[in-house]
């Protein structure tokens, strides 16, 4: 069961969002439905809206292309914590929160990932925080890139696989998942471009995502095994970059 896409501009930018709803109570369909709705239209935010009545529905033929789902728990072919942990199999991404009228359950959405989980019945304003809080974690996970010039020609780098940029002079290496790619620049641009997606400069030589930094031992943050200077007059500056990182990053 389709329904029609809801089209409007947005708060947190154009894209569209798909929201699968899983519940087998037609009340509740009509209910979440409407506030679905509702939430476009407050918050400009373009949406188009999947429902299924059961588990076993959108577990058939599913494929990976839902934003977010708000899935029932008690349903009676195959109930939603089921349902969420086949999902899970096959999509470590998409946002999901349940719908019960049990908050016993809910504990358990944790070994699923589970974002929230909104208690029957639903009130407007708790749904409204809960969708933004969804549609939130979708925007930083969206992907942005970097296009290098190296030797061969130009490297895109996904700034999420970018574990830190280490300068020589006027050359640039930076430090991926994929491997090293050196490049002529100039460090002070990319600090630019790159702070507002959790990068720091510890040091004149080192511009690191906070992402990636496992712990901090004698002057320098370790990431991916390697141990970084961070300069003394940078220090408590870096402290506070990592906890603001890390606590935006658990909300």
């Amino acid at each position: 069961m389709l329904y029609n896409n809801k089209k409007f501009t947005t708060t947190w930018g154009n894209e569209m969002i798909h929201i699968a709803i899983v519940e087998d109570e037609k009340s509740y369909i009509k209910q979440l439905t409407e506030y679905i709705d509702r939430f476009s239209r407050e918050f400009s935010q373009e949406i188009k809206l999947s429902v299924f009545t059961d588990g076993d529905e959108i577990l058939e033929k599913y494929t990976a292309d839902y934003d977010i789902i708000l899935l029932d728990i008690q349903m009676q072919f195959i109930d939603g914590m089921t349902a969420a942990e086949k999902i899970r199999e096959m999509d470590k991404s998409v946002v999901i929160m349940f719908i019960t009228n049990m908050t016993s359950y809910a504990v358990k959405g944790y070994e699923v990932d589970a974002l929230d989980y909104m208690v029957k019945p639903v009130e407007y304003f708790s749904f409204s925080q809960k969708m933004s809080r969804a549609i939130g974690r979708i925007k930083k996970r969206e992907e942005h890139y970097l296009l290098v010039s190296v030797e061969a020609g130009v490297q895109k780098i996904n700034i999420e696989d970018l574990y830190y940029i280490e300068s020589f002079g006027h050359q640039l290496i930076y430090v991926t998942k994929k491997g090293r790619y050196s490049s002529r620049g100039v460090m002070k641009k990319m600090e630019d471009k790159l702070t507002p997606y959790g990068f720091y400069r510890s040091a004149k030589s080192y511009l690191v995502n906070m992402k990636y930094v496992e712990g901090i031992f004698e002057g320098c943050c370790l990431i991916h095994k390697e141990s970084l200077q961070i300069s003394r007059k940078k220090r408590k500056k870096f402290m506070e970059v990592l906890l603001n990182y890390m606590s935006e990053v658990a909300q």
